[in-house]
């Protein structure tokens, strides 16, 4: 928690969105925070700091290489840098070429993909997981009742 000198009081709750390598904006931003922010209160966590960053496939490949020892693209990395039980602070990088590409594969909406990905990395952050078919159906389930209540 960091003093705010402007409103004399402690910033908690700081859910931010960056872009890296690209031009990228959210749409709804607002409306986005607060659905995060319920959904990580549905969880039972409190987000303390979350960044999400927008940018390029090649930019996250080389976060994924770097980092993970991963030569693949993908959608997004997510960062966990949590220090303490139910609360969030983490890094979540998104690939909006990635994003976009899935989207024209599923023959989904960019829109709906982009909220099913961020979603996901929250998730990530609140200890769902996705690497055999039981934790990807779990996770799939998770991400479509968020969807719902955006």
């Amino acid at each position: 928690m960091w003093p705010c000198p402007i409103l004399g009081s402690t910033l908690l709750g700081m859910l931010n969105f960056f872009s890296e390598d690209v031009d990228f904006k959210l749409s709804s931003p607002l409306k986005t925070k607060k659905w995060i922010k319920d959904a990580s209160k549905s969880e039972g966590y409190e987000i303390s700091i979350l960044n999400y960053i927008f940018c390029s496939d090649d930019y996250l490949i080389e976060i994924n290489k770097r980092y993970l020892d991963h030569d693949y693209f993908t959608d997004i990395i997510t960062f966990d840098n949590s220090e303490e039980d139910n609360k969030i602070e983490g890094d979540i990088y998104v690939s909006v070429d990635r994003v976009m590409e899935n989207a024209l594969s599923f023959n989904n909406d960019f829109t709906i993909e982009m909220r099913r990905v961020l979603i996901h990395g929250l998730l990530h952050l609140v200890g769902y997981g996705d690497s055999n078919e039981n934790e990807k159906k779990a996770m799939r389930a998770k991400e479509d009742g968020y969807l719902t209540q955006f």
